[in-house]
């Protein structure tokens, strides 16, 4: 018996069992209990559709009624009996055995009081539940008097008779009611929101805009002290600060963003170190370091990503000035914006001179440079003195090369179409041997070394044999290092006047009408010793071929005559080529100089004469030199000051270089013909058979300094007695003088004494006098 209870009972299986249990086991198992419950689910829905369709018809269908047996009433259907009766089949001509068979099948369910509207067959037994629609026909029906009321339906019920559907009233939503439940809600919302707020008068608006101001300059201050006192470790603070450039309260906005922008500059200038910081590779990521050495590393990442995220937002505001956007926020107006750029522009210009080593440094340089080119008189000013200093103080070459390699990018995306200032800051590049030399020499390290002295007191013999051998060994790579530096830097400055000269050929082959034509002569001048030798000839050619041309300014000519003689001057000595034409354009207008807006240009002509007679006086004629001796003794007679002490120092200069000048201070005439002034060949206006006649009327100058220079000139310009000049005015050169008694401020220079008139003694007195 007992092991029967045990067959029929079910024995819950063990853990182990379980674990046992295969995966396919356990997958199948799942996959069996989900499609139970999805068949259960779609069988449910199919109910529920056959339920909703039955509803359907019954409410479609217009219902019939049902066939009623009725008894047989007396009175009105009196007639209408006699007539069934009449037509009824008598009982008495039946058999008995006939009737008993009758009334037996009468007692049962026979078709005779079967209801013949049904399809059911005859002998089928009663259902549970009968149909929806049969119950439905039998509820008793109301006329439409109300109006019919929408109705929504529920799930229904299932007992012992069959499905009761369920359903419920759709409540009715009274329009009016809500609409004055709104307007009551919004009543009290006005009346809430009409509470009186705080007026504040102008003082006190004023006053509570100052205790913000102050409150978010003490906030800054804190901020920048903390950092600047512990960098490693307030890093999270410069976030905080930088955070502060995106202030919103309208009525310090500008002020507490220029002051933010303006301290984080100064900030980074202390806390950035000496060296670029570059990214760390993986494999230094993955390796494990000292705390100190990971503590460094994310003092760095978090300098470099900030001060990424400081020049993005200054680039951003300069763009949105540019292109006059507002933000979304319009805390900030547009004039607003001008200011905001202004200093952002002022924050590059600083990071861009004080940090050119550290990272992003090229980045400023391309927001810069094509702000040169800016329509702002203030913020182009602003790049062009940042860009000049820049190379000034660039001794390696590193910046000067980023900066020219932009610019000359520029020059040639806009189509030529720049300021001509652009171009002018190649002049301030250091591209000279001389600076080359006295560069690599500061950069040089220099070491002290021990004395011999110091050696003998301090270290025995044997260390002193070890000190001599590491001291031999350090001045060694001491000058290697020094010699590596120079060629660095020659490398780099050959790359960077490769890329200024390609810019400038290209505006003298492609725009020579350009606006840009003054500035590249201009700097054509400077750097023509340094040019190929190559080129000299076609260069020489364009330059002339300029002049002939008629289309220049007179300042423009004297560039090219200049840029011509320094090229002669350089290394084209060992050419053989006669500049005669350039003499021969200088001399003749020489005249175009006076006292007015070209007195400025006196510069260039001086520049010109000294490079022309000065440093190639084996190659120039006597006739040339008597020439232009007189004709620009003519011109210091109507020009200013300054460019008179100019002309007659460039004077005393031919009459101490070139022999046979005192022809000229006699007067008698040297050989055959006249003087022609008017001609424009300095080589055939005889001007061996005139005198300098000019510097009698140069004595009584009103300026004591060209006095001085006339009285020396008449006497032959001694070096040495009384005729000589002083040390100050005779060692330097005619560009100096020029510049050093310039009228720009309008002041005399040297300063008019003042004279104290005399006091005048009155008639009555005079009786006294003796």
């Amino acid at each position: 018996m007992r092991s029967e209870t045990r067959k029929n009972t079910k024995r819950v299986p063990s853990f182990r069992k379980l674990l046992r249990t295969s995966k396919i086991k356990l997958d199948n198992k799942l996959k069996n209990k989900q499609y139970k419950q999805q068949s259960a689910a779609k069988k449910y829905r199919k109910e529920q559709k056959k339920l909703r369709e039955a509803v359907r018809d019954a409410i479609s269908r217009k219902p019939f009624p049902l066939e009623e047996y009725k008894k047989k009433q007396v009175g009105k259907f009196g007639k209408r009996e006699e007539d069934e009766e009449e037509d009824a089949l008598p009982l008495d001509m039946m058999d008995e055995d006939d009737l008993k068979l009758m009334e037996d099948l009468a007692q049962k369910a026979s078709f005779l009081t079967r209801d013949l509207s049904s399809n059911e067959p005859v002998h089928v037994k009663k259902r549970k539940r009968e149909s929806v629609i049969d119950k439905y026909e039998k509820v008793p029906r109301r006329m439409q008097t109300e109006p019919e009321k929408e109705v929504i339906h529920l799930l229904p019920i299932k007992d012992k008779g069959g499905i009761i559907p369920q359903t419920v009233e759709k409540p009715v939503v009274n329009v009016a009611q809500d609409e004055e439940e709104d307007t009551e809600e919004m009543e009290e919302e006005e009346d809430f929101s009409e509470e009186p707020l705080p007026v504040f008068t102008p003082e006190e608006m004023a006053a509570q805009r100052r205790q913000k101001l102050q409150e978010r300059k003490m906030h800054i201050a804190a901020l920048a002290s903390a950092i600047l006192s512990e960098p490693d470790n307030n890093i999270k603070k410069l976030k905080e600060l930088r955070a502060m450039l995106m202030e919103q309260d309208p009525n310090v906005a500008v002020i507490v963003r220029k002051l933010v922008m303006v301290s984080l500059m100064e900030v980074f200038k202390d806390i950035v170190p000496s060296y670029k910081i570059r990214p760390l590779t993986e494999a230094e990521k993955a390796t494990k370091v000292k705390k100190e050495t990971q503590k460094l590393r994310e003092f760095e990442e978090g300098l470099v990503s900030q001060y990424k995220f400081y020049l993005e937002n200054l680039e951003q505001t300069i763009k949105d000035w540019k292109q006059r956007k507002l933000k979304k926020s319009n805390v900030i107006s547009l004039k607003a914006y001008k200011g905001l750029a202004e200093i952002a522009v002022k924050c590059l210009c600083e990071l861009l001179v004080a940090l050119p080593h550290f990272n992003f440094h090229n980045n400023i340089i391309v927001l810069i440079v094509p702000l040169m080119n800016d329509a702002s008189k203030m913020i182009s000013e602003l790049c062009f003195e940042a860009v000049k200093k820049l190379f000034k103080q660039d001794k390696l070459g590193y910046a000067s090369l980023g900066v020219v390699k932009v610019i000359s990018g520029l020059v040639r995306g806009r189509n030529y179409d720049v300021r001509p200032e652009v171009l002018k800051v190649f002049l301030h590049l250091r591209i000279k041997e001389v600076e080359l030399q006295k560069d690599s020499e500061d950069i040089a390290p220099k070491k002290k070394f021990m004395t011999y002295k110091e050696k003998r007191k301090n270290l025995s013999r044997m260390q002193r044999k070890w000190k001599k051998a590491e001291e031999k060994l350090e001045r060694e790579l001491l000058e290697a290092e020094a010699s590596e530096s120079k060629e660095k830097k020659l490398k780099l400055h050959t790359e960077t006047l490769n890329i200024v000269f390609v810019t400038y050929f290209r505006i003298l082959k492609k725009a020579q009408k350009s606006p840009l034509l003054p500035a590249v002569l201009e700097g054509l001048a400077k750097f023509a010793h340094l040019i190929n030798v190559e080129f000299f000839d076609d260069l020489l050619i364009v330059l002339h071929s300029l002049i002939a041309s008629g289309g220049l300014s007179y300042r423009e000519s004297l560039h090219c005559i200049l840029s011509a003689f320094h090229i002669l001057s350089g290394q084209g000595d060992v050419l053989n080529i006669d500049p005669m034409k350039f003499y021969t354009h200088l001399y003749k207008t020489l005249f175009s100089l006076h006292a007015g807006g070209t007195n400025g240009d006196t510069e260039i002509v001086l520049q010109c004469l000294d490079v022309m007679f000065a440093k190639r006086r084996k190659q120039v004629s006597q006739q040339r030199a008597l020439a232009f001796l007189k004709r620009l003794s003519t011109l210091a007679l109507h020009v200013l000051p300054n460019s008179s002490v100019g002309i007659l120092a460039t004077n005393r200069v031919l009459m101490q270089t070139f022999p046979k000048m005192d022809l000229l201070l006699d007067n008698e005439s040297q050989g055959s013909g006249v003087y022609l002034p008017e001609l424009d060949e300095p080589e055939h206006c005889n001007a061996q058979n005139t005198a300098l006649w000019e510097l009698h009327l140069l004595q009584r100058h009103y300026h004591p300094t060209v006095q001085k220079f006339a009285a020396h000139l008449i006497v032959g310009a001694p070096t040495e007695g009384s005729g000589a000049l002083s040390l100050d005015l005779s060692q330097r050169p005619a560009t100096e003088l020029f510049e050093a008694y310039s009228m720009r401020g309008m002041t005399f220079n040297p300063p008019v004494a003042s004279v104290t008139p005399r006091r005048k003694v009155p008639s009555h007195l005079s009786v006294f006098k003796v």
